[in-house]
C-alpha cells in the first residue's frame, strides 16, 4: 500500500513539474523574438550563463552526499547525446523563427512526443498502451486548435521546426536514461555543458564573434536564468519521476502557455477555438496521467 502511494506521489510531483517548467518554457519564444543576436549565439548564451545557477543547483542537491557514482559507457554516450541534441534542437529552433510565426514554430517544435513514442518502441523496447497513443493524438489536436489562428504557409520555418522536434525527441529520451543514474541538477548541469560546447564553434561561424551589447546581456542572461535554470530544470526534475512518453505529452502544455503569453503580455485575441484547444491539451494531459 505505501509502495502505491510512493509511486502515486512520485507521478503527481513529476506532473506538477513538468507541467510548470512547460508553462514557464511557453515564454522562451518571446526572448528569441526580442533579442538581436544571431539564433545559434542566442541559444549558446541561454546555455553558458546558465551554468554557474545549475552548477549551484548541483552542489545543493548534492550536500551531504559523499556517494560516488561511476558512469558506465552507456551513460557517457547519453550525456554526450543529450547535449548535443539539445544544442541542435535550440538552434534550429531559434533559426525557425527567422523563417516563420511563434505559432508555426512552436506547433512543428511539440510534434516532439510523436518522435518520443517512435523512438521509445524501436530504440528502448517501450511498452506503450494504445490508450496513450489516442490521448497523445487528441493533445495534438488540441495544440494545432491553439496555434490555429497564427497559421501561415512558411514552409522552410515549419520544416526547420519539426526537425527541432525529432532532436528534442532524442533529449527527452536521453534526459529520462542519464536521471536513472545521475541527480537532475547533475544530470542537467553536465548536459548544459556538452551543449555549451557544442554550439560554440558554431556561434563563433554564424555571427562571427561573440561579443554582445550590455542591453542584450541582460535580456540573454534573464533568457538563461528563466529557461535554462528554472524551466528546464523543473523539465529535468519531472522527467526523472515519470515516463518519458507521458513527459513529452504533458511538455505540450508549452504552445498553450505561448498562447497565453500572447493575451497577457502582447494583448493578442485568444479565441473561442484556442480556448478550446487549451482545455483539450489539459484534459489529455489528466486523461494520460491517470492511465499512466
Amino acid at each position: 500500500m505505501s509502495e502505491d502511494k510512493n509511486i502515486s506521489n512520485q507521478l503527481f510531483k513529476g506532473v506538477l513539474l513538468l507541467l510548470v517548467g512547460a508553462a514557464m518554457l511557453g515564454g522562451s519564444g518571446i526572448f528569441v523574438k526580442i533579442s538581436e543576436s544571431s539564433p545559434s549565439l542566442i541559444a549558446f548564451y541561454r546555455s553558458l550563463f546558465a551554468l554557474p545557477f545549475l552548477y549551484l543547483w548541483m552542489k545543493f542537491e548534492e550536500r551531504g552526499n559523499l556517494k560516488k557514482i561511476n558512469l558506465t559507457n552507456r551513460n557517457r554516450f547519453f550525456l554526450f547525446l543529450g547535449g548535443l541534441c539539445f544544442a541542435l534542437d535550440m538552434a534550429i529552433w531559434n533559426w525557425s523563427l527567422s523563417f516563420t510565426s511563434v505559432a508555426n514554430a512552436t506547433l512543428m517544435a511539440n510534434t516532439a512526443p510523436v518522435f518520443v513514442v517512435i523512438f521509445g518502441i524501436l530504440l528502448f523496447g517501450y511498452k506503450i498502451k494504445l490508450s496513450f497513443i489516442f490521448t497523445l493524438i487528441l493533445a495534438l489536436a488540441g495544440v494545432s486548435l491553439v496555434m490555429l489562428p497564427g497559421k501561415q504557409d512558411m514552409v522552410f520555418g515549419d520544416i526547420l521546426g519539426i526537425i527541432a522536434a525529432f532532436f528534442y525527441a532524442a533529449y527527452i529520451l536521453s534526459i529520462k536514461d542519464i536521471t536513472n543514474v545521475l541527480k537532475p541538477a547533475k544530470t542537467l548541469f553536465f548536459v548544459t555543458v556538452i551543449t555549451s560546447l557544442c554550439l560554440l564553434p558554431v556561434s563563433i561561424i554564424e555571427a562571427n564573434d561573440l561579443g554582445i551589447s550590455s542591453s542584450e546581456f541582460y535580456i540573454l542572461l534573464s533568457y538563461a536564468i528563466f529557461s535554462q535554470t528554472i524551466a528546464q530544470g523543473m523539465i529535468t526534475s519531472g522527467i526523472s519521476k515519470i515516463s518519458a512518453h507521458l513527459s513529452s505529452l504533458i511538455l505540450l502544455m508549452q504552445p498553450v502557455a505561448a498562447a497565453f503569453y500572447g493575451w497577457l503580455l502582447l494583448g493578442e485575441l485568444l479565441t473561442s477555438f484556442q480556448l478550446l484547444g487549451g482545455l483539450i491539451v489539459l484534459i489529455a494531459i489528466y486523461m494520460a496521467s491517470k492511465k499512466n
